[in-house]
């Protein structure tokens, strides 16, 4: 029972991990990275569908995406979902290949990235902070219903706290990353 509830906290920990990884790569540095456009949507005959679903996405050098739709009616569609994305990217269409330079990052827009990222990570933390007390409740009323002792309980809220630890520090490890990527110039 007890390595069930340690077990669950564990993964639900690692996921919380998992999901900042992802949102951090969503974040611009002002490296040119396929990732970068992940989450732009098409109108493809109809549907929002993922850039990534609709055309190739590859990088040209640190500087440019290339983004090659699979159907030649398509260039100005993904065009257009490029433009109207909240990520300030301006392509360039020739043919049907479509350049997309990230521009480099101003000084000021990189404070303002790290203030971002810092929030995100607090929230991975928080998040990490909550399986804990779910955890420890759990544990708490397996001690209430006399299915463990105190001993056991105390021993296992360490248990929980150790992997507490170990995930904050891959949270603030993330963070760290992301800081230097950020005002790397």
């Amino acid at each position: 029972m007890i390595d069930e509830i340690l077990k669950d906290a564990e993964v639900r920990m690692g996921k919380s991990v998992e999901a900042l990884e992802n949102e951090m790569s969503r974040l611009r540095t002002g490296r040119a990275h396929p990732s970068l456009l992940e989450h732009v949507r098409v109108d493809y005959y109809g549907s929002e569908t993922p850039l990534s679903q609709v055309a190739n996405i590859n990088t040209e050098d640190a500087r440019t995406l290339t983004v090659t739709p699979w159907e030649q009616g398509m260039v100005q569609a993904v065009e257009k979902a490029i433009i109207n994305s909240d990520l300030g990217l301006n392509p360039n269409t020739a043919g049907t290949i479509i350049r997309v330079p990230v521009p480099p990052m101003t000084e000021e827009r990189r404070k303002d990235m790290v203030k971002v990222v810092r929030g995100e990570a607090e929230n991975a933390r928080i998040s990490v902070r909550n399986i804990r007390r779910d955890a420890n409740s759990d544990l708490k009323e397996l001690e209430k219903e006399k299915e463990i002792s105190k001993d056991e309980l105390r021993k296992s809220e360490e248990d929980v706290q150790k992997l507490t630890d170990a995930a904050i520090k891959n949270v603030d490890d993330v963070l760290a990353k992301k800081e230097e990527d950020l005002m790397e110039v």
